[in-house]
């Protein structure tokens, strides 16, 4: 989910671990599907993740996802015969090596629980504990694909297009595969539990995305969009057509619009739901009697957003 690339940065990482090494000159703002959901939700959020850039907190399961997913991109490195479950738990330590150094991994487990810690349902896992968790999501994931017979075109794949009207749509596929026909498969690994049917379309927001873009550069439409849920060991599959990634597309360009609109205004309006009691940035946020920072005007022009700056008086 990356939106702007303000200045040259080879190592720019994506939310999802995926490194951006493509050109080294700015990137206009773009328009990926989690930013769009942050902002179809609370216009606020958008804001501190996109354009003041708040920090937030890790916590064990998004961080138990960006191992799983390694793990999972890591399986299809090995040729086919070798895609076992052993080998694929052989894949979680390694992974696990490269991701515990990351700065705020190591505070989540600094409590962890032992010595009779396992009473207090606050208390951190262990790392043992937690890599076996870990373990048991990989496990799953042979009971929903046989990955012996599949050679996908890409993992963490980053797709991008510009839209007519100037729109950069931006995102990373956990994994594209093209069958011998072409016809092409777009997959999402959740290390969660399947949403209830009231909720799918929000879970296939993400999916619409990718296959808008891959519809929009390699003039196909994708012939199925699977969510994999490793929480519960179950799928979700849907078949768009180009009827409904027309709307799709006039949806997005009506969101990117608005988001222009609180950019040059710096008006950026909170949303209360019961998803706030996930969220980092109740301290500044209006509806729970917090000040927002100043509208960061000038570093949002600089990084190539059109906005209404302040004037400075100079002598």
């Amino acid at each position: 989910m990356v939106e702007t690339q303000p200045g040259p940065d080879p190592g720019a990482i994506d939310a999802s671990g995926a490194i951006d090494t493509e050109a080294q000159a700015p990137r206009r703002p773009s328009l990926s599907p989690s930013r769009a959901a942050d902002f179809k939700t609370c216009p606020l959020l958008y804001r501190f993740r996109t354009i003041d850039r708040l920090p937030e907190r890790k916590s064990l399961a998004a961080v138990r996802g960006t191992l799983v997913h390694a793990v999972l991109e890591r399986l299809y490195d090995l040729p086919p015969a070798g895609r076992t479950v052993e080998a694929a738990q052989e894949l979680i330590e390694p992974a696990w090596a490269e991701l515990r150094d990351e700065p705020g991994i190591a505070e989540l487990f600094e409590t962890a629980q032992d010595d009779g810690a396992e009473s207090d349902a606050n208390a951190p896992e262990s790392v043992d504990a937690w890599l076996a968790s870990a373990g048991k999501l990989v496990e799953k994931y042979f009971g929903l694909e046989d990955p012996t017979r599949i050679q996908p075109e890409g993992r963490e794949e980053l797709v991008e297009v510009t839209l007519p009207d100037g729109l950069l749509l931006r995102g990373f596929v956990d994994r594209l595969d093209v069958a011998p026909n072409g016809a092409l498969r777009v997959v999402d690994y959740k290390t969660g539990s399947m949403p209830r049917e009231a909720f799918e379309a929000k879970a296939l927001f993400q999916m619409k995305f990718y296959a808008l873009v891959l519809w929009r550069t390699r003039g196909v439409v994708a012939a199925q969009l699977k969510l994999i849920y490793l929480g519960d060991g179950d799928t979700l599959t849907y078949a768009p057509d180009e009827a409904e990634l027309l709307r799709f597309e006039r949806t997005l360009q009506a969101i990117w619009a608005a988001i222009e609109r609180a950019v040059a205004t710096g008006d950026f309006r909170p949303n209360k739901t019961r998803l706030c009691g996930w969220c980092d940035h109740q301290a500044v946020c209006p509806a729970f009697g917090g000040t927002p920072p100043p509208f960061p005007a000038e570093a949002a022009a600089a990084a190539g957003w059109h906005t209404v700056l302040p004037v400075v008086e100079r002598d």
